[in-house]
């Protein structure tokens, strides 16, 4: 099988670098394919059903998970990729893997483990990512982790965002004075897109934030006010709703005529011209740019900021803590299995894998089993 139809700067699957470990394969299917079916089979994609986006698990079913969260990514990367004509197998393989080193409660979970591992190698969520498919996935036999290919590995190490980036050190292995694929380009945004516009779709329904509220934002108020207009008459929620829709389909056009508009300036022709300039090429527009600045300015305020959601951060800030100092003191509350990998990686390290895979659910009973008396262990 041979890809077809994409740009002369695609990554493809017969140009892969290739895995680290040599297998024999049940089928024909193409790399990049693989990566991606490999990633959804495995148990850590299953695992972000449970932990948080914004809102934990159990406030309510409506809500975004992680899982949710990676399947919009994908569903937006996808779109990009094909008005580019770059391979979507790659992109849907990086979007739906950008988020399975994500701890239990969200950044909370992951800035207590990186302070806690701060003396023992430290803790980021996209090294995590990479750990996860390199070494703590147990599916196949002859090796740890999923085999994934290169440029998929490479592409998670680099995923960039304003919370997320990993460590030079961690990146050394995947070519750090290169640009990542315009695969991996598109998945920082596309991240993007898809939280900052449904996280608006979350907060409302909540009640944490409201339309007024909104309105002092421009990108929202003028897409907002196009739908009434292109709509009489419709009600809150669906207008709200479309408002959503529209205002995604306007970020990812603007994207990709700017991405265009790179590509041509710039006379890229080959993958090499893409790893090899200067900057990334997958981009907004500087004025839809400073549009959306403004709208993440107000979710970080007025969403993440309100006092529900910083109780709940509190609160799982102060009981990770307390599993993880439980465990450094009293080892033998772990798993058997866990144990036996302390001598292969560190107590510490070992710790951090098992509370880092840990479900918002998980995490909490796990917690009153080790805390309340009554609670059976």
């Amino acid at each position: 099988m041979r890809e077809s139809g994409m740009a002369s700067y695609a990554a493809l699957s017969e140009k892969s670098v290739g895995r680290k470990y040599d297998e024999p394969f049940k089928d024909e299917r193409l790399a990049f394919e693989r990566d991606r079916d490999r990633i959804i089979h495995c148990a850590a994609f299953r695992r972000l059903e449970y932990k948080t986006q914004v809102f934990v698990n159990h406030e309510g079913d409506y809500y975004r998970t992680r899982l949710t969260h990676s399947l919009e990514v994908a569903q937006i990367a996808r779109g990009i990729a094909r008005n580019l004509h770059l391979n979507s197998d790659l992109v849907e393989a990086l979007a739906l893997s950008h988020d399975l080193g994500h701890t239990p409660f969200g950044h909370t979970g992951e800035h207590v483990l990186s302070r806690l591992m701060k003396n023992y190698g430290g803790f980021e969520h996209n090294q995590q990512s990479l750990r996860i498919v390199e070494v703590l996935e147990q599916r196949y036999p002859g090796f740890d982790g999923l085999n994934l290919s290169w440029e998929v590995r490479e592409g998670i190490i680099k995923h960039s965002s304003a919370y997320d980036k990993a460590e030079i050190a961690a990146i050394q292995p995947y070519a750090p004075e290169e640009r990542a694929t315009l695969e991996a380009q598109i998945i920082d945004l596309a991240d993007e897109i898809a939280y900052n516009n449904h996280d608006i779709d979350d907060g409302l329904k909540a009640g944490y934030i409201s339309l007024t509220q909104l309105s002092e934002v421009e990108l929202w108020q003028k897409t907002f006010l196009k739908i009434g207009k292109k709509f009489s008459g419709l009600d809150e929620k669906r207008h709200i709703l479309q408002t959503i829709s529209y205002l995604i389909g306007e970020l990812i056009h603007d994207l990709v005529r700017t991405t265009v508009n790179n590509l041509e300036r710039y006379q890229i022709k080959t993958l090499t011209d893409v790893r090899t300039h200067t900057t990334n090429l997958v981009s907004m527009s500087p004025a839809m740019e400073e549009l959306n600045r403004e709208l993440k300015k107000f979710l970080f305020s007025r969403l993440y900021r309100h006092f529900k959601v910083e109780r709940m951060r509190v609160k799982a800030e102060r009981f990770l803590t307390l599993l993880f100092e439980n465990y450094m003191e009293n080892p033998t509350l772990l798993p058997e299995r866990h144990q036996l990998r302390f001598e292969r990686y560190g107590k510490e390290r070992v710790i951090c894998d098992y509370i880092a895979s840990m479900t918002d659910r998980y995490a909490q009973d796990e917690y009153k089993r080790l805390y309340e008396p009554f609670e059976r262990a």
